[in-house]
């Protein structure tokens, strides 16, 4: 639900709320090997990379291989930062409309569990996770 009020608030600007976080992750980092992307937003690569095909087919992300063809970096292309800043009062928008809902302290502590949870919960126990599950 809370996904859902996200994405209703960035459906104007064309974007998820999982696309919104993947363009602010490459804004925050400049330029960052898709590996470690991967690992960051704690995903594997082939879902990432299929999360990041829109965005790419918008112009939103710029593609850069390596001396190493298997190895790619990328970054937020200039019209991926003009989609992100055009995002972010619809983001902010969403957050107010969240609080307003379910409370402001409510809604801090739903973010402090979230960002407990991310501490606690390393990407090798989501990897074996997604591999017992296949």
């Amino acid at each position: 639900m809370i996904s859902r009020t996200y994405d209703t608030f960035l459906a104007p600007c064309n974007i998820s709320i999982g696309q919104f976080g993947l363009l602010a992750t490459l804004a925050a980092c400049k330029e960052i090997p898709l590996a470690k992307l991967a690992e960051m937003m704690q995903m594997d690569r082939t879902t990432l990379t299929r999360n990041l095909l829109p965005l790419e087919k918008l112009g939103y992300i710029k593609s850069k291989h390596s001396e190493d063809r298997r190895l790619r970096a990328l970054s937020l292309s200039a019209s991926g930062k003009d989609a992100l800043s055009k995002a972010k009062p619809r983001w902010r928008e969403a957050q107010r409309s969240l609080e307003d809902q379910l409370g402001s302290t409510n809604v801090a502590l739903l973010n402090r569990v979230l960002d407990f949870t991310v501490t606690q919960f390393p990407a090798t126990t989501a990897s074996r996770i997604r591999t017992e599950r296949s």
